[in-house]
């Protein structure tokens, strides 16, 4: 098969398009044909050696999450899958035209719901969703979803508002716009300090940017209260002992990722893509990705 296969860390460039020995399934896990993988931060972070003490490369090797495809071969020991279904899922290697993806981690994609698109979704929709459950928040409570505008905080937006909870999205000013779309009640501006200050006291925050305006959106927390994130804790989380501080880091969840995916796919939540390329061109999609600004990138098999 071809695969995007990395030889060393490093940046875009190491990305290449090259022949890579055909995966075979054990015992429990299925082949899947990839229809299309998606780039995630946790893509380039590992490409360029960031994640490295705790995610490390085996080179020549691959990488990628998120996928959606269907399935080719299915081995020993698998009963919900046969040859000809439409799945997806968070997985391992996925930059490549095929993907051995162990049966328990794999999902059917919904009817309706395009097939590359899909594979958009797993990581972020899931996580999102994931974040805002670590909130604890409950119906007629208030959470601020910090980087709604993102993928991740989308999905964390859609997830408080099904469960009644007011929504305020917490965005740049610049993105003021696009946040609009997201479906919270209000919004607010988390490079505005004054805007900060005036919030009223939250149930819960749902943080997946973090950095020095965590520091500052914790102090609003009410005593009792959640502080979830993806990218860690305040650095100033000692000084508010009554809050809770739950650190998030996303798991396969099947029902979560149908859940999800449905709401996608009847308009319920959007999951903006940006661009779609080659899968042979990841070495532009991830330049691109790491410059910001384009959305979602699906990388088309």
């Amino acid at each position: 098969m071809k695969a995007i296969v990395v030889h060393q860390y490093g940046g875009p460039e190491v990305l290449k398009w090259e022949e890579y020995p055909d995966p075979v399934p054990g015992s429990g896990e299925v082949l899947v044909r990839i229809a299309a993988a998606s780039v995630n931060p946790i893509d380039y972070k590992r490409r360029a050696g960031l994640t490295k003490d705790f995610y490390p490369m085996t080179f020549p090797g691959l990488i990628g999450v998120d996928m959606s495809g269907t399935v080719v071969k299915v081995g020993p020991e698998v009963e919900n899958f046969t040859v000809g279904d439409r799945v997806f899922a968070m997985a391992d290697n996925t930059y490549a035209e095929l993907c051995v993806v162990r049966a328990d981690v794999l999902a059917d994609i919904p009817e309706g719901l395009d097939l590359i698109e899909a594979a958009a979704l797993p990581l972020v929709t899931v996580t999102g969703n994931q974040l805002l459950s670590a909130t604890e928040i409950k119906a007629g409570q208030t959470v601020l979803v910090v980087g709604a505008a993102g993928n991740v905080g989308r999905s964390a937006v859609f997830t408080a508002k099904s469960r009644g909870a007011t929504v305020i999205a917490g965005v740049l000013k610049r993105q003021f716009d696009d946040a609009k779309t997201v479906g919270a009640d209000q919004l607010v501006a988390t490079d505005d300090d004054t805007a900060i200050a005036n919030l009223a006291p939250l149930d819960a925050v749902a943080d997946a940017v973090g950095g020095k305006t965590a520091e500052k959106l914790i102090a609003k927390v009410k005593p009792g209260g959640v502080y979830a994130s993806v990218v860690g804790g305040p650095q100033n989380a000692a000084e508010y002992p009554s809050v809770k501080v739950a650190k998030v880091f996303s798991k396969f969840d099947r029902p979560t990722l149908e859940f999800m995916a449905e709401a996608v796919r009847d308009g319920k939540l959007v999951i903006p893509i940006g661009l779609r390329l080659p899968l042979s061109q990841a070495a532009e999609a991830h330049a691109k990705a790491e410059k910001g600004g384009v959305g979602k990138i699906l990388l088309v098999a």
